[in-house]
C-alpha cells in the first residue's frame, strides 16, 4: 500500500455507501468513475476508496488492508475488532432492540430467562444478556429474523430497528433497546504519521460539513430600540453581527442558529420587533 495515500474502506452498495460518498463530496473530495471498480483514487486528495462488504470493513481496517473505514458501530461491536473510532458521522442511525410477539407480556429483560432468541448479532446479544444475568438460548439467523416467532422457532428476536414498521408487520413489539448505533469513521490503531495527518485533514473537513447540518444563517431587520432584546434571542457562532441600515433608527442583524432553535424563537423575535426575516442554508462552518 502506498504510504503517502490514505485508504478508506466503505460499503460497496446501500444507504451507507451513498451517504459516505455524499459526505466526501461535500468535504471537497472528488471521486469519479467508481461504479464498476473496487479501488478508486480520489481526483484531488491523497485518498483511495476501497469498496467492500460492510461486514468485512472492521477486519480490513484492523489488519491494515485499509487505513480507515466508514461502517456502523454495531458491525464493529459484533466483529469485536480493535479499532479507533475517530468520528461519529451522524447518519445511518438505528437502534438494536429485542422484540417479542405483541400478545406477550413483557416486564423486564428477566422475562427472557430460559427463552429462545433469534438474531444476526449473537455477540452483542450474548454480552447484553450476560451483563443482565439472563440465561437464554441464542439462535443465529443469517437472514430475516422477524419470522422466527411466528413459526414457533424462537420466543423473541434481537435485530436492527429503524422505523419499527417491519416489527409491526410481523406482529412484534419492541421491548428492550440494547444499543444505539450510527455510521462512524474507524481507524487502524497503528497509522503512520503521514496517514494521521491525512486523516486529520479529512476529519477537519467532515466536522465542518456536519457542523453546518440543520444550521441556518439568519438575517433580519430590527428597530434600534429593540436591538438588545433581539440579540439576546439570537446567539451566533460568537455573537450576532449588527449593521446599520440606510433607514435611520434601524439595523440589520446577521447570525447563525440551529433550525430547531429558530422555530422555537421566531415568535419571540417577531414580538420583539424583528421584520424581514431571511433564512439561508449553510454549506460548511469553519471554527
Amino acid at each position: 500500500m502506498n504510504q503517502n495515500i490514505l485508504r478508506l474502506a466503505i460499503q460497496r452498495k446501500g444507504r451507507l455507501a451513498e451517504k459516505s460518498l455524499d459526505l466526501l463530496k461535500k468535504a471537497g473530495i472528488r471521486i469519479d468513475n467508481y461504479s464498476r471498480q473496487l479501488l478508486v483514487k480520489a481526483q484531488n486528495f491523497d485518498l483511495e476508496l476501497l469498496f467492500i462488504r460492510d461486514d468485512d470493513i472492521p477486519e480490513y481496517v484492523q489488519d491494515g488492508v485499509a487505513d480507515v473505514g466508514i461502517v456502523g458501530e454495531n458491525i464493529i461491536y459484533e466483529t469485536g475488532k480493535r479499532l479507533n473510532i475517530a468520528e461519529k458521522l451522524g447518519f445511518g442511525k438505528c437502534r438494536m432492540s429485542i422484540a417479542v410477539p405483541k400478545s406477550e407480556t413483557f416486564n423486564s429483560i428477566k422475562d427472557l430467562e430460559g427463552r429462545k432468541i433469534a438474531t444476526t448479532y449473537p455477540k452483542i446479544l450474548k454480552k447484553y444478556l450476560k451483563e443482565n444475568g439472563v440465561n437464554a438460548t441464542i439462535h443465529y439467523i443469517s437472514g430475516s429474523v422477524e419470522i422466527t416467532p411466528n413459526i414457533n422457532l424462537t420466543d423473541a428476536i434481537f435485530d436492527i430497528v429503524s422505523t419499527g414498521s417491519t416489527l409491526i408487520s410481523n406482529g412484534l413489539k419492541e421491548v428492550e433497546t440494547v444499543l444505539e448505533s450510527e455510521a462512524v469513521l474507524a481507524a487502524n490503531r497503528n497509522l503512520s504519521q503521514g496517514k494521521k495527518e491525512l486523516l486529520n485533514e479529512i476529519l477537519f473537513r467532515i466536522r465542518s460539513v456536519n457542523k453546518a447540518k440543520n444550521t441556518k444563517y439568519i438575517m433580519l431587520n430590527a428597530p434600534n430600540k429593540s436591538l438588545e432584546k433581539i440579540t439576546k434571542l439570537l446567539p451566533g457562532v460568537k455573537s450576532p453581527t449588527v449593521m446599520p441600515l440606510a433607514l435611520e433608527g434601524w439595523s440589520s442583524i446577521h447570525t447563525v442558529i440551529s433550525e430547531d432553535d429558530f422555530w422555537e424563537r421566531i415568535g419571540k423575535l417577531k414580538n420583539a420587533g424583528a421584520q424581514g426575516i431571511l433564512v439561508l442554508p449553510i454549506e460548511k462552518i469553519i471554527v
